[in-house]
């Protein structure tokens, strides 16, 4: 049986999927949401390039750089030291030479300390999951509805309505899993599809907005929490509301600096009275 504080692993996961325990995944951004993402219990910690809409104000995953992802990785790593943290290829990384994609998730691990990167497309990524998997990079597959594709697929939509887009979803899955990748990510797909493509494949099937048939689900940090998320789409579940808490604790403390009120007597150090004397005194304090 594996300790329960022992590091979650690859297989760690690929056992849960075949015992039926269905895996918690959430993005964190920074050392503090990694943590208590991690003492909650969840196996998995995403550094979603999403935190260019949650944390850096951006429209879209779209501006989010290596830089970007780095940085916020190395801060949620130094949190997590059992749940297996993922971290994302942002934007045009990975979509040039397969060499430049492996460097860059090679950077991930390396300099990041993720333990596997995840990547959106289907089997145009085939070559380059390949060759990251000889590398030693774990992959995380992403299909459905990418958010890095946004502009191409007309908005945030349901993928895989249809007949043929449902076929199309699952032959990717195939080749993606047949590439060596280790889980996948389903977003916005039908229940139903979702629910074919998790019993077909051998690997952990990760939803969101996929339906409860998936082997795990993930959920930005943000919406789940209520934390200046402004978005709340159907299939985000909102368990808080720290937004408000957060707000109405600084407003108080405006009105308590701009009243006075803080900081109050118990706040406040005090020096001895004959070092205060001599200062004042003895020219120590100038007018």
């Amino acid at each position: 049986m594996t300790n329960n504080l022992a590091p979650i692993t690859t297989s760690d996961l690929r056992a849960k999927k075949h015992a039926g325990e269905p895996i918690a995944m959430i993005t964190a951004y920074d050392f503090p949401s990694a943590k208590l993402v991690e003492e909650a219990g969840a196996e998995m910690i995403l550094v979603g390039d999403s935190l260019g809409m949650v944390v850096l104000g951006y429209d879209s995953t779209l501006p989010v750089t290596m830089d970007d992802m780095l940085h916020h990785t190395k801060a949620v790593t130094r949190a997590a030291k059992r749940a297996f943290v993922v971290a994302d290829l942002p934007f045009l990384s990975y979509h040039g030479t397969v060499e430049e994609g492996v460097k860059n998730a090679g950077r991930l691990l390396q300099e990041g300390l993720a333990k596997a990167v995840k990547m959106e497309g289907g089997t145009e990524l085939v070559p380059l999951v390949k060759r990251c998997v000889q590398a030693g990079i774990p992959v995380m597959g992403h299909i459905g509805l990418t958010p890095q594709a946004v502009h191409q697929l007309g908005g945030y939509k349901v993928q895989g309505r249809d007949l043929e887009a449902a076929r199309r979803l699952m032959d990717e899955a195939e080749a993606l899993q047949e590439a060596g990748i280790f889980s996948l990510v389903l977003e916005c797909v039908p229940e139903e599809v979702a629910a074919l493509i998790s019993a077909k494949l051998d690997i952990p099937v990760i939803g969101i907005g996929a339906g409860s048939s998936c082997d795990g689900q993930v959920l930005v940090f943000h919406d789940l929490v209520g934390y200046a998320s402004q978005l709340q789409p159907k299939f985000v579940k909102r368990y808080a509301d720290v937004g408000t808490s957060i707000r109405d604790a600084v407003r108080d403390y405006v009105s308590e600096v701009k009243e006075r009120r803080f900081p109050a007597p118990e706040h406040v150090f005090h020096a001895k009275e004959e070092m205060v004397s001599k200062l004042y005194g003895g020219g120590g304090l100038r007018s």
